[in-house]
């Protein structure tokens, strides 16, 4: 087991010589996680196949679920993308820097290990001061998944990286929590018109005020195409090719993630009526000797009656909510919580993105009350 370097790296309080030393890392094929106003990011060199292959090993990923090339001027998107149109430079000036990661045409000397075996490559312009530098010291093309433990909830903090990853990387710089708190927006630019493979704070909505008509991948809410044993709506007609079974076009579409410890159960219908099935669930479940948690807006908080209630946010603040989640799943794990129900939570604008991560969380498990 390696020794990790844990070093302070807020905003307006960084030691310049530090990220250049840390960029230095990355250059000599090292592993650095980073802060973004998304979550932490755990970087290599995006040109160099063994970083690429250190950080699938480090999370426990697999090989082929595509990285994210992070780049810190949008004119270095032209090393690494091998067809910048028209609509992806649009894209660039009203969204860049920020959550928005664009998969394009790769050039050659992008690495098969970096891009998961395809043709093309997810590329994002972050917006958190910290990263830029520690790019630009890196030798400006760092790619990044999400810096955690494959499956499990990203890290909003250093302190769910070094819970994951101390031990199996260099660096972490510690910038304190996440602004956003979810990961970024995804949208395919190959083909026509846009289509968004993982929502985030970029929404569809944004996104179409400059490109007209985006469009959404099928199954982003409904999971239609992925196999989810034990619940009848997941069977797969004869012949269909499950989610599973495809090569994904970016990042997360393939596997599980999110997801904590405990199983997880989504919620949906009316207010009482969530209640009142999540509170018989509860009970039961500890009948059985399960530790039962539950997540909750602030507003109904105080229906819920289990082992561990978390107020997740206010139900008219997506930001709120989305900005929390993973640090509640992360403490719910902490707590040894076996069973968790989950509200669920409207799903426009950001709270599309809410909703995604949930239900992947939850293997979309979901109970609809009438």
């Amino acid at each position: 087991m390696m020794e990790t370097k844990i070093v302070a790296a807020k905003t307006g309080r960084v030691d310049e010589s530090l990220l250049e030393e840390a960029g230095q890392v990355l250059k000599n094929g090292g592993l650095v996680a980073f802060p973004t106003e998304t979550v932490y990011g755990l970087g290599g060199d995006a040109f160099n196949p063994a970083s690429a292959r250190k950080i699938y090993a480090a999370k426990g990923r697999p090989c082929d679920n595509p990285l994210i090339v992070h780049i810190c001027r949008f004119e270095d998107l032209y090393a690494v993308a091998a067809n910048v149109t028209e609509a992806t430079r649009k894209a660039a000036a009203a969204f860049w820097p920020g959550p928005l990661t664009m998969i394009l045409p790769k050039r050659a000397r992008v690495p098969l290990e970096t891009t998961g075996g395809l043709d093309t490559v997810a590329v994002r312009l972050p917006s958190h001061p910290v990263a830029r530098k520690l790019i630009a010291y890196g030798g400006g093309y760092v790619a990044a998944p999400s810096a955690n433990v494959s499956g499990k909830p990203s890290p909003t903090s250093a302190k769910h990286v070094a819970q994951d990853l101390e031990g199996k990387i260099d660096w972490i710089l510690d910038g304190g929590e996440t602004r956003i708190g979810l990961e970024s927006t995804i949208l395919d630019m190959t083909i026509s018109p846009p289509q968004i493979l993982r929502p985030g704070s970029v929404t569809k909505e944004m996104l179409e005020t400059v490109l007209g008509r985006v469009e959404m991948e099928p199954g982003l809410l409904s999971g239609e195409g992925f196999r989810r044993e034990g619940f009848p709506r997941g069977e797969l007609p004869e012949g269909e090719v499950s989610a599973e079974e495809k090569a994904p076009r970016s990042p997360g579409m393939k596997y599980r993630h999110y997801a904590p410890k405990g199983e997880l159960t989504i919620v949906s219908g009316p207010a009482d009526k969530v209640a009142a099935y999540i509170n018989a669930r509860a009970a039961r479940g500890r009948r059985e000797g399960e530790k039962v948690g539950v997540i909750a807006a602030e507003q109904t908080l105080d229906a819920y009656r289990a082992d561990a209630v978390k107020a997740v946010g206010n139900r008219m603040d997506e930001e709120e909510i989305a900005r929390n989640l993973y640090r509640i799943l992360r403490e719910l794990d902490e707590e040894a919580v076996t069973e968790i129900y989950s509200e669920a939570f409207p799903a426009q604008g950001l709270g599309q993105a809410v909703m995604n991560r949930l239900l992947k969380a939850a293997g979309y498990r979901e109970m609809v009350i009438r």
